[in-house]
C-alpha cells in the first residue's frame, strides 16, 4: 500500500511511527488509488481518516490552483479534527487545505477562501451557501469524501450533501466511510455513487488487533450510578470518557463534581464552539481525568488513550454500544467498557452482550478497586 504513495506521505508515516497499516486503510486505499468510487463500513478506532486522507493527498497536484477535493462530516468538531490530520500529512507538501463550519467568522473563511485551497473540510450547510453564493467553485473537484457517512445522510443533512454532490462534475469520485451502515444509508449512499465498491471491516470482538477489551458492569440503582461515577473518576491513572443520554442531566453532574473537587469536564452539543473546544483540549492534555458526553457530541472524536468508556445510561441499540465502545482499547492499548445498570438494564446489557458475543461481568468496588465478588470473599 505504502510504496504506491509520494514521497512525502511515506515520510510522514515513517514519522508517525506505524507499523503497518490497519485492515481499512490495507483494503481502500489501492481502491481509492484506482479511481474506485468506495462505501466502507468499519468500526471506531480503525484508521479510517487516513484510510481516505492519504489516496487523497497522493492524488492533489500542488501546482494547480484549483479546488479539487472536498472532504464533508456532520459536526464542527470532526472537521477541525480531520483538518488537524490533514496538516500533519500534507506538511511540505505544497498543498493548500481549509476548513469551512458553520457557526465561524465568515468573512474570515471567505479571506481563506482566496488562499485558492485545493482540499476544503467542511460541514455541509456551511459549504452548500458558499456554493449558491459562488464563492466555490466546485466544477474541478474530483474526489468527495463523506466521513462518518450515517450521519451526513440523515434527514437533517441529506438535501444539502446530495445538492453539493451533484455540484461536481459526474466523473467525480465519491468515498463514504462511516463506523455503521443501515440498510437505508447504504441505499442512499449507493445513490450517490456510481458502481461502487464495498468494504466491511469487522471488529473481533470490539478489540483491535493487540487490544483487550473488558466489558464489565455494575449493579445500582438509578441515583446510586453518581457515586459510582465518581469512584471511576478516582481510579489511578485513568482516562475515562463518560456517556449520558440527557443534556439536562449533565449540568448537575458537573455541579456535583465539582462541589468534590474531580477533575471532570461535559461535552454537548449546545455549548459555545470554544467551551468544546476548551474542555476538549483539557480531557486531551490529561487535565480532566473524565469527559461525560451525549453521543451526538462525542460523534466521531479522536481522542486517545481512552482507557475507560463509562455508560451511565444504557445506549439506545446495539450500534450505540459498539461505537462507544470503540472508543477504548485503540491502537492495540488495552481498555474497559463499564456500564452503569439497574437491575432492568442488566437484562437487556446481557442481551447485547451475547448478540455481539462479547462476555459482560459484573464488577463491585473493593478499597477503591473494581474487582469480581468473588475476589472480596477470598480476601
Amino acid at each position: 500500500m505504502l510504496n504506491n504513495l509520494k514521497p512525502f506521505l511515506q515520510e510522514t508515516w515513517e514519522k508517525s511511527g506505524f507499523q503497518s497499516a490497519t485492515a481499512v486503510q490495507e483494503q481502500a486505499v489501492p481502491l481509492i488509488l484506482e479511481g474506485k468510487d468506495v462505501i466502507a463500513e468499519s468500526p471506531t478506532g480503525t484508521g479510517k481518516t487516513l484510510a481516505y486522507l492519504l489516496p487523497l493527498l497522493n492524488q492533489i497536484d500542488a501546482d494547480a490552483q484549483s479546488l479539487q477535493a472536498v472532504v464533508l462530516a456532520s459536526s464542527q468538531e470532526l472537521v477541525m479534527q480531520i483538518f488537524q490530520e490533514f496538516q500533519k500529512w500534507s506538511e511540505g507538501s505544497g498543498i493548500r487545505g481549509t476548513s469551512i463550519i458553520g457557526g465561524a467568522n465568515l468573512k474570515r473563511q471567505l479571506e481563506k477562501l482566496k488562499k485558492r485551497p485545493h482540499v476544503i473540510f467542511a460541514t455541509p450547510g456551511r459549504l452548500l451557501e458558499l456554493i449558491k453564493q459562488k464563492k466555490v467553485k466546485m466544477h474541478e473537484v474530483k474526489m468527495i469524501v463523506l466521513d462518518e457517512g450515517d450521519q451526513l445522510l440523515i434527514h437533517e443533512h441529506l438535501g444539502s450533501v446530495q445538492t453539493i454532490v451533484k455540484s461536481t462534475m459526474a466523473d467525480r469520485q465519491v468515498v463514504l466511510f462511516s463506523a455503521t451502515l443501515k440498510p437505508a444509508v447504504e441505499k442512499t449512499a449507493k445513490e450517490l455513487a456510481k458502481e461502487p465498491e464495498f468494504l466491511r471491516v469487522s471488529r473481533n470482538d470490539l478489540a483491535s488487533a493487540s487490544g483487550e477489551v473488558e466489558h464489565v458492569y455494575f449493579v445500582c440503582e438509578r441515583r446510586d450510578k453518581i457515586k459510582l461515577l465518581e469512584k471511576i473518576a478516582r481510579l489511578e491513572g485513568s482516562k475515562s470518557l463518560a456517556f449520558i443520554n440527557d443534556i439536562s442531566e449533565l449540568e448537575v453532574l458537573k455541579e456535583k463534581f465539582d462541589f468534590k473537587d474531580l477533575s471532570v469536564g461535559i461535552l454537548h452539543s449546545e455549548m459555545k464552539k470554544l467551551d468544546r473546544q476548551a474542555v476538549l483540549k483539557a480531557f486531551r492534555d490529561g487535565k480532566l481525568k473524565m469527559l461525560i458526553a451525549t453521543d451526538v457530541a462525542a460523534r466521531g472524536l479522536d481522542i486517545q488513550g481512552v482507557t475507560h468508556v463509562v455508560q451511565i445510561d444504557m445506549p439506545k441499540d446495539i450500534t450505540q454500544y459498539i461505537h462507544r465502545a470503540g472508543r477504548t482499547g485503540r491502537m492495540g492499548a488495552d481498555g474497559m467498557v463499564i456500564s452503569l445498570v439497574t437491575d432492568r438494564e442488566e437484562r437487556e446489557l446481557k442481551q447485547y452482550g451475547r448478540e455481539l458475543k462479547v462476555s459482560v461481568e459484573k464488577r463491585i468496588f473493593y478499597r477503591g478497586q473494581i474487582v469480581a465478588e468473588q475476589q472480596t470473599l477470598r480476601r
